[in-house]
């Protein structure tokens, strides 16, 4: 999927939303638990219920790996489910060089058939090319994240501004807007000026709108350009928007209001 084909779909749907299906077994409607494999009988009712209404879904993908076998088999079921016309985003945050990454890249790119997986960027570029390296398939590089720990690093200071600057001006140089992304956490909404400066053309996947207390009217003001340019992720207040048997259709119902107001967003920008 290319920049183009991307921004077509959020065009068409009318929303950027990406939906974070972090599926926790100590969340989930304990009517499910009966189920031979409740992880995917929850991921299949919530991706049934909103797949109109987004344009990604992002599985986290330690929610999966802390089951062992029976998370990745729930995982792989789960994104044969999501249909082909969304984005699929393995949020793995790998980070490691040479044969390493590039068997990462073909677990999740080829095998599990993502479209993008999520990498810290702090190994430098033979840490990342291995996955530019396959044709249609993004990076979403860490960049500027929401957790309070952030500042320990992404804020030191250097000759040419904070470290995440730094690291935005080089790892923009790696790849393209047609397979490179930036996470910028949206409870970081003042610095995403900042950081539209230096990739003012990338997408940014931004978490953090919902549970975690990110305004959306805000991610949009600092950075939407002219391509949306924003996949705006919600996890927990969509899909454990309710734990009885009408789960699915409350996280329609937060999904769909998400999606409403993007498309307030969208209309207001002339998009």
């Amino acid at each position: 999927m290319t920049h183009q084909q991307l921004f077509e779909r959020i065009t068409k749907k009318r929303s950027f939303l990406c939906i974070g299906l972090d599926t926790d077994l100590s969340k989930i409607p304990p009517h499910l638990l009966g189920y031979q494999d409740p992880i995917f009988e929850f991921n299949k009712r919530i991706i049934d219920a909103t797949h109109d209404l987004c344009v990604a879904y992002k599985p986290n993908i330690a929610f999966y790996e802390s089951r062992g076998f029976e998370g990745w088999l729930a995982l792989e079921k789960t994104v044969q489910h999501i249909p082909d016309t969304i984005f699929k985003l393995a949020d793995a945050k790998r980070g490691d060089i040479g044969n390493t990454s590039r068997m990462y890249a073909m677990g999740f790119f080829n095998k599990m058939n993502f479209d993008a997986i999520t990498l810290s960027p702090y190994m430098g570029s033979d840490s990342v090319l291995p996955y530019l390296q396959f044709e249609n398939k993004w990076v979403v590089l860490l960049a500027l994240t929401s957790n309070v720990g952030a500042e320990d690093l992404q804020y030191l200071k250097t000759e040419n501004g904070m470290l995440f600057e730094s690291v935005l001006r080089v790892a923009k140089e790696w790849g393209s807007i047609d397979n490179t992304m930036f996470v910028v956490g949206a409870t970081k909404a003042r610095l995403m000026k900042k950081v539209r400066k230096i990739v003012p053309d990338h997408f940014l996947l931004v978490p953090g709108v919902g549970a975690q207390g990110g305004s959306l009217a805000e991610v949009a003001k600092n950075g939407l350009n002219d391509k949306c340019g924003l996949l705006v992720n919600a996890s927990r207040s969509i899909i454990y928007a309710s734990k009885g048997e009408d789960f699915a259709e409350a996280a329609r119902a937060e999904a769909l209001l998400m999606q409403q107001q993007m498309e307030v967003i969208l209309d207001e920008a002339g998009l």
